[in-house]
């Protein structure tokens, strides 16, 4: 699949019709969060103009593990402006350079920064969601399942920061890739996504030869399969989820939906799974759906009253 395809599923994705030419909102374009290999990476700021509740949500911008600025569509953050959420939109290492971990590891860092500079962006740092869709579900299930604590000995201020987040909410995102639409079933670019297997070209450092080199031993394959799997990350102390998901959908399977949402019952994790009957991957009305995202996140990160 070409990044050209990709660009339009990530728009398609969030395309809503929220816009308006008197936006709600002022933007702070490409705030650099983090860098890697030389390049920088980047996040805008839509803060409300009016009625600000303090708390934050991110959105992850990612179709494929496909990345970019251009795919920042106003209209997705329009819903929760209007409840006076401040909105981070989070570019990460885009594939076909960078795969699955390395944009894990992104966001990590874009959580980190976003919480350093909380006082800056007048945020709340212990009220803070997270959304997206597909690949972008699938990295913010990552962010609550694995977030991690504050690392108060880290060399970079930034890092010292928790990597948690307080809700999530997003759309059909992949759960588990060795258990893909049924038990066994190994999607790590293979089977049934073996047409996207850039975000899946798996690298390790040889220190013979100093390079990047493919890793295709089953056993680390596997190893990197059960980490970049939400599934697998799933505690008592992860923050409420919500799903909602097509249960017709052919590109990720509802199976994912159902096998994650049950194992966060069992842990007792307040969750909720919304199935639209028929609905594929993404449907007409989805953009209507990102208000219930916003109604998720009023129940979650409420302010503490005094």
């Amino acid at each position: 699949m070409t990044r050209r395809v990709l660009l339009a599923l990530l728009l398609c994705f969030v395309s809503t019709n929220f816009v308006s030419a008197d936006e709600p909102f002022t933007r702070r374009e490409d705030v650099i969060y983090g860098r890697k290999f030389g390049t920088a990476l980047t996040l805008d700021v839509f803060t409300p103009k009016e009625k600000s509740n303090r708390a934050a949500v991110i959105f992850t911008v990612s179709g494929g593990w496909f990345s970019a600025h251009e795919a920042i569509n106003q209209g997705f953050v329009t819903p929760f402006i209007n409840k006076g959420y401040t909105v981070f939109a989070v570019v990460h290492g885009s594939q076909p350079r960078f795969t699955i971990p390395e944009a894990i590891s992104d966001m990590h860092r874009s959580i980190r920064f976003i919480r350093s500079k909380a006082d800056e962006f007048q945020i709340d740092p212990n009220r803070i969601g997270i959304v997206g869709a597909s690949a972008g579900g699938h990295l913010s299930l990552m962010m609550g399942t694995s977030g991690q604590p504050e690392n108060k000995d880290a060399k970079d201020p930034i890092d010292r920061q928790s990597s948690r987040v307080q809700a999530v909410a997003c759309f059909f995102p992949p759960t588990d890739f060795l258990n893909w639409g049924e038990p066994g079933v190994v999607a790590l670019g293979t089977g049934p996504l073996a047409w996207l297997p850039a975000p899946f070209d798996f690298v390790e450092t040889d220190a013979k030869t100093k390079r990047f080199e493919r890793i295709t031993n089953d056993e680390k394959l596997k190893k990197i399969g059960i980490e970049i799997s939400p599934i697998t990350h799933v505690s008592t102390d992860d923050p409420p989820m919500l799903i909602i998901h097509g249960d017709k959908d052919k590109i990720v399977p509802i199976q994912q939906a159902n096998i994650f949402i049950d194992k966060l019952k069992k842990h007792k994790i307040p969750c909720e799974l919304v199935l639209r009957p028929g609905a594929d991957h993404g449907w007409p009305t989805l953009g209507q759906d990102v208000n219930l995202f916003a109604d998720w996140f009023d129940k979650h990160l409420a302010a503490k009253k005094e």
